[in-house]
């Protein structure tokens, strides 16, 4: 069971803050190279969350990582990766879940790129795709996850 809204969150330093007043329409873990480069690690995690329900309530974020179509957002001073605003899809916001102040579990439901994964790396999703799920895979994955997260 995820803490009531709204959630919290912040970079690394402090100067950018931000607030969740929707629950998470999807949660992911990619394991695309590109987000294990950017990330450091096996795997990056989203949360999903509609745009309307996502604002930055402090600082100012910028545009960083790869400056293609996707909108990958940062702290301009410590570098944490907040946030991504994926191209076509204005209507959500991927939020970093582990950068929510007070830790809220977002277990990632799907993981999407596992033709890429490290062979070591799992996680504890539902779902599972090789490479990033078809357009019309979306709408039921989303159903499935509102019914599983209550």
């Amino acid at each position: 069971m995820q803490p009531s809204l709204p959630w919290t969150g912040r970079c690394l330093c402090g100067q950018i803050h931000f607030e969740v007043s929707a629950p998470p329409i999807l949660t992911v873990a990619c394991h695309c190279r590109g987000c294990q480069r950017l990330t450091a690690s096996a795997f990056s995690l989203s949360a999903a969350i509609p745009a309307e329900g996502f604002a930055v309530t402090r600082g100012e974020p910028v545009i960083g990582a790869l400056h293609g179509p996707n909108r990958h957002y940062f702290c301009p001073h410590c570098m944490s990766w907040l946030f991504t605003r994926p191209h076509g899809m204005d209507w959500f916001v991927n939020v970093r879940p582990t950068i929510f102040d007070e830790g809220q579990a977002c277990t990632p439901f799907v993981e999407t790129m596992t033709a890429e994964k490290l062979p070591w790396a799992t996680t504890p999703a539902v779902h599972s795709f090789t490479g990033f799920p078809p357009d019309d895979a979306y709408e039921g994955l989303m159903k499935e996850y509102a019914g599983q997260a209550g």
